[in-house]
């Protein structure tokens, strides 16, 4: 194979340069090293490549066609070998991140501190926010988002782990409200639930063995942050649908309690996105699979 390219590569150069003498300068060999790699090339296919004359050297009319192939798997495969000495090479600059509010604070941030500690010449920048972000528009070269998984044409997206999303309430407030035995009890009780009042994001699904039930749900508090509406759960401000990297705690203290633990909400897909490119650089690479190494069993 390396002979090969290296026929190749002398066959282009001469096509390029014009004759043999011109392409061994070019390549830093002599003319007859040039000479000997396509004539190697010419007997392999059986075909004749280039016209041969005293003054000038032109390919055929099938020398021609072969060049345009030639130029393009040589370039695939430059473009192959800068992609592993990028790899191998150590990561250096700027990379800019951003998570949601919780998960990031509670989970990436760590691991974001590992991988500084693993590639030290990098420069982190990770911003923390609960707003839906357009990763290109707003110049992140990595992302991470729980949500329902959304197809993308303009970004790669790595799933990491499936995210487990828990109804949950405090003691308290059961005990003052009573305890739901079914979804369509929470059209009677206080939920606490993401985004606006008058969005569409109070819609609650839920499978159990009767099936599947899609219920309307109102409360007093709704927030973009799904720490916040951990908190008024806790404090007894009604029932909340939250993944379970967020209350694995209050759930193992007693603050809070599973709520209809026989029926089960759709998980959110913890996924990470990254710009699509030929030339994806090491250090996004290497975040990419670091990140999908630490959160994959999660």
């Amino acid at each position: 194979m390396m002979d090969r390219l290296e026929q190749m590569r002398a066959f282009t150069q001469v096509v390029v340069s014009g004759g043999f003498a011109a392409a061994a300068r070019e390549l830093g060999v002599s003319r007859s090293a040039v000479s000997k790699l396509v004539i190697a090339l010419e007997n392999h296919l059986g075909v004749q490549l280039l016209h041969r004359s005293t003054r000038v050297v032109s390919p055929t009319e099938t020398g021609l066609a072969f060049y345009e192939r030639c130029v393009e798997m040589l370039a695939t495969w430059e473009e192959a070998e800068r992609s592993v000495m990028q790899l191998q090479a150590e990561p250096k600059g700027k990379l800019r991140v951003n998570a949601p509010m919780t998960f990031g604070a509670m989970h990436l941030a760590p691991a974001i501190a590992d991988f500084m500690v693993q590639y030290p010449d990098l420069r982190v920048q990770l911003t923390l926010n609960d707003r839906f972000i357009d990763p290109i528009e707003e110049g992140f070269d990595v992302t991470v988002r729980i949500a329902e998984p959304q197809p993308t044409s303009s970004l790669l997206v790595q799933p990491l782990a499936p995210a487990e999303r828990l109804l949950c309430a405090s003691p308290a407030y059961l005990k003052n409200h009573g305890t739901p035995t079914h979804p369509i009890d929470l059209r009677d009780h206080s939920c606490l639930y993401y985004g606006h009042i008058a969005s569409q994001h109070n819609v609650w699904t839920f499978t159990g063995a009767d099936g599947e039930h899609t219920i309307s749900v109102q409360g007093s508090l709704c927030s973009n942050n799904g720490e916040a509406l951990m908190h008024g759960a806790i404090r007894g401000l009604g029932i909340a649908l939250l993944p379970r990297f967020i209350i694995d705690e209050p759930l193992r203290s007693g603050a809070l309690a599973i709520v209809l633990p026989d029926y089960r909400s759709p998980d959110l897909a913890i996924e990470v996105l990254y710009p699509v490119s030929r030339h994806l650089s090491s250090k996004i690479r290497l975040l990419v699979d670091f990140l999908h190494a630490r959160f994959r069993l999660m």
